[in-house]
């Protein structure tokens, strides 16, 4: 197949944005869709955060390149005008299955037939959606973790219809955009570094909700104890906390009441983690990269 050189990326939150931007820091032509202009303007600020980052982190982003990169990306909330040259798609849009599911039936009649679709899911499997896409052959998983730049995988996950060339394609893809590559060989929710994660970030919330340790203290122990860099509620705080609300709505009783109390306490508050400048801890605004 022929090398994928223009990209749409669905959903400009902490990761749709992160890949967008990485997409275009790598030269290709890429398309920033969400739902409406003023969530767009919004993102704006974003890129222009992560341009910053990459100047003062990332090898040769200071020599203008990080800034160059953000002429590479145009903003749509029109569907059809953000698809409509699409070589690939990649939604990173909420955890929310019906949601994915009819996004996926409207870009099936707007985007042209040799578009690629891939999610970016944390916890579904791609079987779960590639019947709504209109072309299960050329979909697939393509999940990356937080910070893209400094944290450069790319799980790469089909279904039984995917095609292989296609598959391989998003491989070739992935490492064109400065990722490494992880091909996983048969489906499963949560990839492998959601496979490993997740349960620990599941038995810090259930340290929590039991009145065992505030965040702080299980974050220190964490830290302190296995050398980690950050502990769980840190990852939570970047990851964001409306993925961590949609994921665990929809596991166990535990999890449901972290969910309520993440809700209740963070959510209806506007703390949405390290985005917003607030979340389990407080960040600077220049943090906010996602």
């Amino acid at each position: 197949m022929t090398r994928l050189t223009t990209v749409t990326v669905l959903g400009t939150g902490v990761l749709g944005s992160q890949i967008a931007y990485q997409a275009a820091y790598s030269g290709f032509t890429v398309t920033a869709y969400d739902i409406s202009d003023a969530v767009l303007e919004k993102a704006r600020g974003r890129f222009d955060e992560l341009a910053s980052v990459y100047e003062r982190t990332v090898a040769g982003g200071a020599n203008g390149r990080a800034t160059r990169a953000l002429d590479n990306v145009t903003y749509s909330s029109d569907l059809g005008d953000a698809v409509k040259d699409a070589d690939i798609v990649i939604e990173a849009i909420p955890e929310i299955l019906d949601l994915k599911k009819a996004t996926y039936s409207a870009l099936s009649g707007l985007a042209p037939l040799r578009t690629i679709f891939a999610t970016n899911s944390s916890t579904l499997l791609p079987s779960d959606l590639m019947e709504s896409t209109g072309r299960p052959d050329r979909f697939l998983a393509l999940h990356f973790a937080n910070e893209v730049w400094v944290h450069n995988t790319a799980e790469i996950m089909g279904t039984a219809k995917t095609d292989p060339a296609v598959y391989a394609t998003v491989v070739e893809f992935a490492r064109d955009i400065g990722m490494v590559p992880i091909e996983l060989k048969k489906e499963k929710a949560g990839y492998v570094l959601n496979s490993l994660l997740v349960p620990f970030l599941d038995a810090a919330a259930e340290l929590l909700i039991d009145g065992i340790a505030d965040p702080e203290t299980i974050d220190k122990t964490w830290r302190i104890a296995t050398g980690a860099p950050a502990g769980p509620f840190q990852i939570y705080d970047v990851v964001g906390l409306t993925t961590a609300y949609n994921i665990s709505l929809a596991g166990g009783p535990k999890q449901r009441e972290f969910a309520d109390y993440l809700k209740t306490t963070y959510l209806d508050h506007g703390k949405l983690g390290v985005a917003t400048g607030e979340g389990f801890y407080r960040y600077p605004v220049s943090a906010s990269v996602g």
